[in-house]
């Protein structure tokens, strides 16, 4: 391992923090310090190219509000439910920067929660993943790290050299592992989005949109293991002598700030997907293609300051009685419907008290009935406008009714 060049890297990170407050690599760029971006937002309507939220994510009759913004695209949503507090161009097709790494994160996550790896596996780094260049930490062909320093160089330094390497061992390859992430792409309904590295430098038809981001984002976030690397400001590797610093500025200058990922090139501008979380609410704030460097920060904490001062996220009270289902042919007659998990929806700040249920139930089921069937759904409506569905699914298993159980009902209910 060339040593001199560990250091110097390493010296000269510390120098471009404490005299400049930044660092600017090839596929990643941190900001200058600054503090919570006072919110740049009106009431007035968005003139021009917000287009309709989706999957019941529409605003509840207010106007959309007007972010004064530099960036190209911004989407804001709330992370539990989807729903879409704010959108501007959010489906153009863009350049994503290290931005892309969210999804090498989400799928070596996968990996390690599936079993095929571990945080503790030693891996050997290839010639290709140490020729990567951009944000790095160096790695030499053939040293050996353990994924959890890879993953924690790829998180928090945004590090290209340890974001191969651990797609590398995931899929065996990078042109397969770049495969897997265009299969969750399509999983996740990421329609605008093409990759075609790991790390998220510039090449042709590396696409993606903020719509996109957001979604992946919000997939990422269901993996409570990313904050354990998402919120460390400063760390190093290999016993002190390499200096990670955390690229995203929110984490130490945004109240509740917990991620989540920056990008920069020539070709993407600044980029930001920022996370953050107050009174048990996640809000997700992307912002694409800024022209300079702080401006993704003040963007997207104005993006944030929006979301925590207008809306707010409320569990529902639980239906008054229980629902079941009459089973056709089933061992039992009946099948209790639930709702899955702690159905909530986030509203507008002062409309917590206008939410209503609709119910919707099937009549009957045939029998097989297999728990966690979906049996109908619970639709939350705000000022005429759906807010939210929640599936009620059945409690437990119902098998078919057999002749000897056939043959008890009709005695149980002759002797009555």
């Amino acid at each position: 391992m060339n040593k001199w060049k560990q250091r110097a890297g390493a010296i000269l990170s510390v120098a471009a923090l404490l005299i400049f407050g930044m660092r600017v690599d090839g596929a990643d760029a941190a900001g200058s310090a600054s503090g919570t971006a006072s919110s740049a937002i009106s009431s007035t309507a968005t003139q021009g190219n917000s287009s309709g939220a989706q999957n019941g994510a529409q605003g509840s009759g207010a106007a959309q509000p007007v972010v004064t913004t530099t960036a190209k695209s911004a989407v804001l949503a709330e992370q539990s439910t989807g729903r879409i507090l704010y959108e501007n161009n959010p489906h153009e097709k863009m350049y994503p920067a290290s931005i892309s790494k969210i999804m090498t994160e989400l799928l070596v996550l996968e990996a390690i929660e599936s079993g095929k790896l571990h945080f503790t596996d030693k891996i050997s780094v290839s010639a290709h993943a140490s020729s990567m260049g951009g944000s790095d930490i160096w790695l030499e062909p053939g040293e050996v790290m353990s994924v959890q320093d890879l993953f924690k160089a790829m998180v928090v330094n945004s590090a290209n050299d340890a974001a191969v390497a651990l797609g590398e061992k995931v899929a065996g390859s990078d042109p397969a592992f770049v495969n897997l992430m265009n299969q969750k792409a399509k999983q996740l309904g990421m329609n605008d989005t093409n990759f075609v590295n790991a790390t998220g430098l510039d090449a042709d038809n590396n696409l993606t949109s903020a719509y996109d981001v957001m979604l992946m984002s919000r997939e990422l976030l269901k993996h409570q293991e990313i904050f354990n690397y998402t919120t460390i400001w400063m760390d190093s590797l290999r016993g002190g002598k390499t200096a990670l610093f955390n690229t995203n500025r929110l984490i130490r200058f945004y109240q509740g700030a917990n991620g989540l990922k920056t990008g920069s090139t020539g070709k993407a501008g600044y980029c930001l997907s920022g996370t953050a979380m107050r009174d048990g609410m996640q809000l997700i704030a992307v912002v694409m293609n800024c022209p300079a460097l702080q401006d993704r920060f003040t963007s997207a904490s104005a993006l944030l300051d929006y979301g925590f001062a207008n809306w707010s996220r409320v569990t529902p009270k639980k239906l008054s009685k229980p629902l079941y289902v009459n089973v056709l042919h089933g061992a039992s007659e009946k099948v209790e419907a639930v709702a899955d998990g702690s159905p909530s929806v986030v509203i507008e700040k002062g409309k917590e008290g206008s939410i209503q249920q609709k119910v919707s139930v099937a009549p009957n089921v045939m029998a097989p009935v297999v728990k966690g069937q979906v049996l109908g759904q619970v639709t939350f409506w705000i000022d005429g406008q759906n807010a939210g569905n929640v599936p009620l699914r059945a409690k437990q298993d119902v098998g078919k009714l057999t002749f000897g159980g056939a043959f008890g009902r009709i005695f149980s209910a002759i002797s009555q």
